[in-house]
């Protein structure tokens, strides 16, 4: 994980920034008074710069302009110079308080300057945003590497760390004096001039780059979307689906027609409903290909670029590869264990995965088809076979998954009941877009624990997937509490109608809020390890956990009411919903295994060994470990996977890894009484409020009583063992 200082290339990731308050800019000199008797007009304060009055340090969307960004950048980030300069620099011997604490509190106007563009660059981009992103990405990745390469600060540092058991600190300032050194020398401390310089270059033309991906990315998932010409080809979706692709069309200038927006996946969600199979092929094809058409959008030569930036800066630290590197501070520490859990898991899930197919051919061939299931048909079959199976029809489950229902009695009750929480919406607070919304969040004791923002709908501005971010995070030094978002890709219904969600809406609705639990449980005294500032395969275990209150019967009785009538899910069906929860693991494994494999195998690359034709590379890898099973492509291609762009280079595996944890942890919670107030509490207080002030394992056991157990995971995937 980066540090508290490495602000600057925390772009449009997940991970948010650490908690800040803006400080006060200098004042504006004073211009000539007029003759006129009136006051001249006084330019608008950059509102980037000066302290929030809202509450909790909430910040001030409707002062912000988007063309404040670039000065705001400029003289927070001269500001941070100075502080840091200062600390370096000091006559004094270095202390823990002058030197670690003093460099906690720097860079305070930065971070909530960067932590608020790039979370506006991700959720709610325009032209000018995009142009400063370019800019500044590799001005502040010099300005991250000014202060990591800075000898005399790493000296005082460095003198500290080696007498840290002399200095009487707590546990959590011991912990904090270390991270410091750790980060300082993997950011390339201890190289020579010469190596220094070089890290320089390869750090900004990496920010450079990365930026290009992320923005190609964004840009061909917006122009991709596939037009359609008549309703008839539409046959299969919901009329809600339906009025939302011809409202698509009509902002797009097609009144009339109808447009299927893409999502940043491989797969897409019509191609679960739509009966026109060509159309399918249609809306799966270009959903694949995306960043390898050649073009101002083809990402391959970038990403090539960039895999083998990474190696040579691995290997100027003196690793092997980008993978040893990154796992090196990771929870699984070696290449070596997490190529062994991807080869222990790959040919089970293949293996499944062909199972399902070849039950789906039955299907096919028993309707009279005379072609082999394709990936663009995997979805339309995996429901039939899942109507055959379970007799349960997944659309039909959509009128009783209306989002305000999901949300407020399904993933707010939850809160309520495991941690006392409760919640009221606010109007009266400034939003970025008009769809966002917000909530107090209240503690059992009624005090105010955060704010909670929630942006669910997609739209062209946004980039793809589920997040949560960070405007302001808790900690004690700074006297700061959370102001945490969740950011969601649900399609917007059309003017008037309901948001019924499918029920993989649903668990990413739980999951983005195990992140926002994360993030507003932290109790820590320092920036560096609020909230989710935890190894990054750690990272994902709190919200996977949330995600099985989303099943749990007694929550999923209580949002699952139908949209017009408020008539209860029936039981016959929520029980369904419940037998079927295995099903289609074999695709669902095998996808996200075949992705986490083209991450590791791109990122234990030499760099003379990254190949220039990602896309074959890619084939070659999937081919070696087993996974090339053409109806199941990888759920993100090299192209268009922006995981491994930001903060989950040779950290895919992640997720897997975390639900070692995750289902382990299920099993406690279903061994305990389940839903409870002191199960929740538990939880709390030993892993979710403790961030990064701890050993993550050691989070774990504190929690569990224990070391994890494999063998819960591999039950809920159906993969034996």
């Amino acid at each position: 994980m980066r540090s508290r200082l490495a602000l600057a290339l925390a772009s449009a990731l997940s991970l948010p920034l650490v908690a800040c308050s803006p400080s006060s800019p200098p004042a504006p000199a004073a211009g000539d008074a007029p003759a006129a008797a009136e006051p001249a007009a006084q330019p608008a304060a950059n509102a980037l710069l000066v302290p929030s009055t809202l509450p909790l340090g909430y910040p001030h969307f409707d002062r912000i302009r988007s063309e404040d960004f670039g000065p705001a950048l400029e003289q927070s980030m001269a500001e941070h110079r100075r502080e840091v300069t200062a600390i370096a620099s000091a006559a004094e011997p270095a202390t823990f308080d002058n030197t670690i604490v003093a460099l906690e509190r720097s860079g305070q106007s930065l971070g909530s300057v960067t932590r608020i563009f790039f979370n506006l660059s991700g959720a709610d981009t325009n032209e000018t945003l995009e142009t400063i992103q370019k800019e500044f990405s590799p001005k502040l990745a010099a300005h991250q590497d000014a202060i990591f390469l800075d000898a005399a600060l790493f000296g005082r540092i460095e003198a500290l760390h080696k007498d840290r058991d002399a200095l009487g600190l707590d546990a959590e300032s011991v912990r904090l004096l270390e991270r410091y050194y750790i980060d300082f020398v993997r950011a390339g401390a201890r190289l020579d001039d010469a190596q220094k310089e070089r890290m320089k270059a390869i750090n900004a033309e990496l920010a450079t780059l990365q930026t290009r991906f992320s923005q190609n990315v964004l840009a061909e998932v917006n122009a991709s979307g596939v037009l359609v010409e008549t309703r008839e080809e539409l046959d299969g979706l919901s009329a809600e689906a339906i009025s939302a692709a011809a409202e698509a069309a009509k902002k797009a200038g097609q009144e009339g027609k109808f447009l299927i927006a893409l999502q940043n996946t491989t797969g897409q969600p019509p191609l679960a409903s739509l009966k026109n199979r060509a159309l399918r092929q249609r809306i799966f094809e270009a959903s694949l290909t995306r960043g390898s058409r050649g073009g101002e959008y083809d990402n391959s030569g970038i990403m090539a670029k960039v895999v083998a930036l990474r190696a040579e800066r691995a290997n100027l630290l003196g690793y092997p590869t980008h993978a040893a590197y990154v796992l090196e501070d990771a929870t699984a520490a070696t290449t070596e264990a997490v190529n062994g859990m991807l080869q222990r898991l790959a040919p089970a899930a293949v293996a499944n995965a062909r199972r399902e197919a070849a039950d789906m051919q039955k299907i096919i061939e028993a309707e009279g088809g005379d072609f082999e299931l394709a990936a663009w048909d995997w979805d339309f079959y995996a429901e039939k076979l899942r109507k055959q199976r379970y007799d349960l029809d997944a659309e039909a489950l959509r009128p009783y998954f209306e989002i305000d229902s999901v949300l407020v009695k399904g993933v707010f009750e939850a809160a309520n009941q495991l941690y006392g929480l409760s919640f009221k919406e606010r109007t009266d607070l400034p939003v970025y877009h008009p769809d966002v919304r917000v909530w107090d969040v209240f503690d059992a004791d009624g005090s105010q624990l955060a704010i909670f923002i929630g942006d669910f709908y997609a739209r062209p501005s946004k980039r793809g997937g589920a997040w949560m971010n960070a405007y302001v995070q808790q900690n004690d030094l700074l006297g700061t509490k959370p102001v945490v978002g969740n950011h969601l890709n649900i399609p917007k219904p059309g003017e008037g109608e309901p948001t019924l969600l499918t029920f993989d809406e649903v668990t990413t609705l739980f999951h983005e809020f195990g992140h926002a639990l994360h993030g507003m449980f932290s109790d820590v005294t320092y920036p560096r390890f609020a909230g989710t500032t935890v190894p990054r395969d750690f990272v994902e275990y709190p919200s996977q956990v949330n995600e099985m209150w989303a099943t749990w019967p007694s929550i999923l009785a209580n949002y699952a009411t139908h949209y017009q009538t408020g008539e209860p899910i029936p039981q016959a069906m929520l029980d369904k919903v419940l037998a079927a929860e295995q099903f289609n693991q074999g695709h669902a494994t095998t996808e996200y295994l075949a992705a986490s494999v083209i991450d590791q195998a791109l990122h234990q690359l030499g760099p003379d060994q990254v190949p220039a034709d990602v896309v074959a590379f890619e084939a070659e890898t999937l081919k070696r470990y087993g996974l090339d099973f053409a109806p199941v492509p990888p759920r993100y291609r090299t192209t268009y996977f922006s995981h491994i762009i930001g903060g989950y280079s040779a950290g895919y595996y992640s997720y897997i890894w975390s639900e070692v944890l995750d289902a382990d942890s299920v099993k406690w919670f279903e061994s305990n009484g389940g839903l409870k107030r002191e199960n929740g509490d538990h939880f709390r207080s030993t892993l979710l409020s403790r961030g990064g002030s701890k050993d993550a394992m050691q989070l774990f056991r504190d929690f569990a009583g224990r070391d994890p157990d494999i063998q819960p995971l591999l039950q809920r995937r159906g993969l034996g063992g």
